[in-house]
Order: structure tokens, then sequence, then C-alpha cells
């Protein structure tokens, strides 16, 4: 049963914010926050009182991607059954979400919780907020349609850095880029999120459900074809033992003088 402390839900004037509530492990998405994430927004997608929602995480991280602490401690790299199966349906629910969606990146994103960006309607990002998808250190692809959406959202080479240099880049770079909307100081990041929601949440229910179905049209198809090229390499690059080393050194990095470097790279098992 998926752990509901582990999403924080408030609801306000139409507004639902999800709060990705690991902290002590930088929101980094294991098996319990992809299903309790995934369940929060089928809620919100049935429920005729939520217009809008936001998505945001606790502590000094928004996301730092899939949880290979968790995965290294099952010791098995092959995956079990439930991994994938959680992870696809995060994705699916992200991709398929049918009413505004608005993240607010408070600080690190890596991985997942850079690549479900490009799923994001809009994006707020907080001044300190750093961005890394590592896909290329971990002998892997890029994941959750970002072979798509990054391309659509900053252009094709901008999109070839951020997927393949497995480099961090900063709040303003991410802006100038146009991965993100707004760059606003960390204190403000909340609230700047929230009144641009209840300033959409104002206006009826289908009339924003319909003008984002028509803005999404001309991807929705390239997105749905794009996360199935992405799993079928993730599949053959993932049996490989390259990537099972990158990834199990990843796993196992400590280095107290730079938390940083010990962040959980994000990364799903697939059987």
């Amino acid at each position: 049963m998926p752990s509901p402390d582990v999403v924080l839900i408030d609801d306000c004037d139409g507004v639902r914010t999800l709060v990705l509530n690991r902290p002590d492990q930088l929101n980094a998405f294991n098996q319990a926050l992809c299903a309790s994430l995934s369940g929060a927004l089928l809620a919100a997608q049935s429920d005729d009182s939520v217009r809008v929602v936001v998505v945001t995480g606790a502590g000094r991280a928004f996301s730092a991607g899939t949880d290979l602490y968790e995965l290294a401690e099952s010791g098995d790299f092959r995956g079990n059954v439930d991994a994938p199966h959680n992870f696809e349906r995060l994705v699916d629910h992200l991709a398929g979400f049918t009413k505004p969606l608005l993240c607010a990146v408070n600080g690190i994103a890596v991985g997942l919780g850079v690549t479900m960006l490009g799923l994001a309607d809009l994006v707020f990002v907080a001044e300190t907020a750093r961005f890394r998808c590592p896909f290329t250190s971990l002998a892997l692809a890029p994941e959750a349609a970002a072979s798509v959406t990054f391309p659509l959202l900053v252009g094709r080479q901008a999109a070839t850095w951020m997927l393949m240099s497995s480099e961090w880049i900063d709040a303003t770079e991410a802006q100038v880029a146009g991965l993100a909307w707004k760059v606003v100081p960390d204190a403000a990041l909340l609230t700047e999120a929230l009144d641009h929601a209840r300033r959409l949440a104002v206006h009826p229910l289908a009339s924003l459900v319909a003008s984002k179905r028509l803005i999404a049209a001309t991807f929705t198809r390239a997105v749905a074809e794009g996360r199935h090229r992405e799993n079928e390499a993730f599949d053959m690059l993932l049996r490989a033992s390259e990537s099972r080393a990158a990834i199990a050194a990843f796993a196992t990095r400590h280095n107290e003088d730079d938390p940083i470097a010990a962040v959980p790279t994000t990364v799903r098992e697939r059987p």
C-alpha cells in the first residue's frame, strides 16, 4: 500500500498542492513515493473541486530522482515486478493529467525530478535550484518522454547538452533554455506558484481542460511514441555490465564534504 505521508496534500481556492515529502532522502522516488504521487494525481483528476495542481518538494530538494539506495538494498539489479510498474504508472499519470499541472522546483532536481518538468504546463524554479540529467554517467538514456519534450521546450542543441552531458545547470540557465518559465527568490517560490495557480483556477474547469488538450494536441502522440522508444533503449542499456557497474557505484557513493555527490541519481530498474 502507498504511504500517504510521503505526499502531503493541501487544497485552497480550487488549487491542490502536492508536496513530495521525503526530505531526508531529497525526495528521491522510491516505490512508495511513485505510488503515492500517482494516487494523488488520480484523485485530483477525478475531483471536480480541483482545477489546478501544484507539485513541489519538502526540504532542500525538489526531487533527487529515483532512489538508488532502495534499489541497491534489494541487491537485485534485474529489478522487481513492482518497480517498472510504479515508475511507468507515475509517468502515465503525469503525461495524461488533463488539468493544469504546475511545478514549483524548490531546490535540487535530478533525473526524474528534471524530466517530469517536461510534462508540466508551467514550471517555477527557486533561484538556488540546480538541475542534472545524469543518464549518460550511468551508461543509460533519457526517460519520462524527455527525448521528446526537451527538444520541444529548449531546442535540439540545448536538449542534447542537458540530456547527454550529465552536467549541472542552474536556475537561470534552465529559464533561458526554456525548461523553466519563471525564476523566483527562494522564499517567494511557493507563493508565486500558488498565485498563478489561483489565477488559473478562477476559470471554468471545462475551459481549462479543453485549452490544455488543444495546446498539447500537436505533441501528445509524439510523447507516447517517444516513451516507447525510451523504454526499449533503457531495456537494452540496463542489461549491459557498464550500466550496472555505474549504478552500483552511484548507489554506494558517499562524501560528507560534498552532499551533492551522494544524491541518488535517477535510474529505474526494469526486469
